[in-house]
């Protein structure tokens, strides 16, 4: 036995846990039967698919389920329009380009689309591509409201808790899309048709 271990400083630990996430522990004890330990989660813990994705030395998370198709352009594949906002072609289809170190003022970010990469999401129906410097890869996260315990961040949905300990936030693509849409409207696909 040691200071810590056998006094059930470990157990507290994962009830305080299970606490902030909204559930709770139960224990009951029968003489002769044993002990019985309960979790109780809230249905409402939500659990996400997400690609972890690098911009600088940020870690942000990608919905999965927005995510069609990562790839590197070539310089061949980057237009930009009289607006100054710039799309990748892919196949033969021009796509606004979100740029994540501007829209989350990342400074030491990749800032040349040839040198990161381009991962397609598609979302209302609609398709756009962010500029990220690399992928790592896929897990699952636990969401985490932001809002209950800080505030609304513009271009995120919520936050989570990696393996780690680190807090990575959780893009809202569906947001970045209607932006996406406003600013580049019907004068950037008046334009892109000269190509």
């Amino acid at each position: 036995m040691t200071d810590v271990s056998g006094r059930g400083v470990g157990m507290d630990v994962v009830k305080r846990n299970i606490q902030s996430m909204g559930g709770h522990v139960e224990i009951t004890s029968q003489a002769g039967r044993g002990t019985t330990t309960r979790i109780v989660l809230p249905l409402t813990l939500a659990i996400l698919d997400g690609m972890s994705v690098k911009v600088g030395s940020e870690i942000f998370i990608l919905p999965l389920n927005f995510v069609m198709e990562s790839l590197q352009p070539s310089n061949d594949d980057i237009y930009t329009v009289g607006n100054g906002e710039r799309v990748v072609r892919v196949r033969g289809e021009y796509l606004p380009l979100v740029a994540l170190h501007e829209v989350f003022s990342v400074d030491d970010a990749r800032t040349d689309p040839t040198q990161g990469i381009v991962t397609i999401m598609e979302t209302e129906g609609r398709r756009f591509a962010m500029l990220i410097d690399e992928l790592v890869g896929q897990q699952q996260v636990v969401v985490k409201n932001l809002e209950t315990n800080y505030r609304k961040v513009h271009g995120i949905s919520a936050a989570t808790i990696l393996g780690d300990g680190s807090v990575a936030l959780i893009v809202d693509v569906a947001a970045l899309n209607r932006e996406t849409r406003a600013t580049h409207g019907a004068r950037a696909g008046a334009e892109l048709a000269m190509f």
